[in-house]
């Protein structure tokens, strides 16, 4: 069975600094017409950076939508110019002062395929130092250290809500223990 819709046209509703929505009209497989409202995202990253104990660095930050303070690994937006890897490297520095070695890739991640084309970037690394960290104006946060067994128990615990963590904690753990970091 064809499963690909067709863009018949598209209309921009609203443009942000960040999030440019649109009302797609689309023609589905079976040839019917129909409507997608897309959240389009420029895309993230995030980095499990682990020290020579095995403690991973976490960041605190309220999260305006939600109305809570979120444990979440370092991570942000991603910014024309640069790779993926090149953002996570800055994000690091910003939000927790810490540089990193011998990065390697946990993959990508679809955070809400239904109605955003935001791609996430993951990244495991050890950390070469520390130093101060040099959040953006207008970002607070407090850093964490948790070792990387604690945060596996509290994802499975639901104590960590943030789905980019999650699995970027899940996947530096299951490296870890495979001797792959």
């Amino acid at each position: 069975m064809k499963l690909t819709e067709k863009t018949l046209s598209s209309k921009t509703v609203f443009d942000g600094r960040i999030l440019h929505i649109t009302v797609d009209d689309i023609e589905l497989p079976d040839g019917t017409t129909s409507k997608r409202e897309v959240v389009n995202h420029p895309g993230g990253v995030v980095i499990a950076a682990l020290d020579n104990e095995n403690n991973l660095l976490f960041v605190r930050q309220f999260r305006y939508p939600y109305k809570e303070v979120v444990l979440e690994l370092p991570a942000g937006k991603l910014e024309k110019g640069s790779t993926p890897l090149e953002n996570g490297k800055r994000e690091l520095l910003e939000e927790t002062g810490a540089e990193g070695y011998s990065y390697i890739s946990l993959g990508q991640i679809y955070p809400s395929p239904g109605y955003t084309n935001e791609i996430i970037h993951m990244y495991a690394c050890k950390i070469k130092n520390m130093g101060d960290s040099r959040p953006d104006e207008g970002e607070f946060v407090n850093l964490e250290k948790i070792p990387l067994n604690k945060a596996v128990e509290m994802v499975l615990n639901n104590q960590i809500p943030d789905a980019k963590t999650q699995i970027a904690v899940l996947k530096t753990a299951m490296l870890l223990e495979s001797g792959k970091i």
